[in-house]
């Protein structure tokens, strides 16, 4: 799925997420996790991945046992976990991420940009979605 980088893609985000695990018979509880990871990770490409005139791009991979969410955008730039105070409003997302993945990386994307991964475990072992 792709989305221009600006703040009112990311409600789109977690619509389409939503609505594809739907589809692909997830949980609530699992719909619920992954939807508020791929919203961190859009909203990441948008503050902090945004190169005018470029679409960020969103990809959902289903397993028998997890979601595999990653985020594309056209910036090099790696992401970088910050420890936010108590006082400060934003700098909390990554750490989220990371707490609610199995697994979270980056990568290089040709012929430019990053892609910022999340693998989230399903609570519920259901079949994978046929293509």
């Amino acid at each position: 799925m792709r989305f221009s980088s600006t703040a009112a893609s990311v409600a789109l985000v977690r619509h389409q997420v939503e609505k594809t695990l739907s589809k692909w018979d997830y949980v609530l509880d699992d719909i619920d996790r992954v939807v508020l990871v791929s919203s961190e990770l859009a909203t990441n490409a948008v503050q902090h991945g945004h190169v005018p005139g470029h679409p960020f791009q969103v990809t959902l991979t289903s397993t028998h046992d997890a979601c595999l969410i990653e985020v594309s955008d056209a910036s090099p730039h790696t992401p970088v976990a910050r420890r936010a105070t108590t006082e400060e409003e934003h700098g909390r997302g990554l750490p989220l991420v990371s707490a609610l993945a199995a697994r979270v990386g980056h990568h290089t994307r040709k012929p430019t940009g990053k892609t910022v991964w999340a693998h989230i475990p399903r609570t519920s072992n259901a079949p994978a979605p046929t293509p």
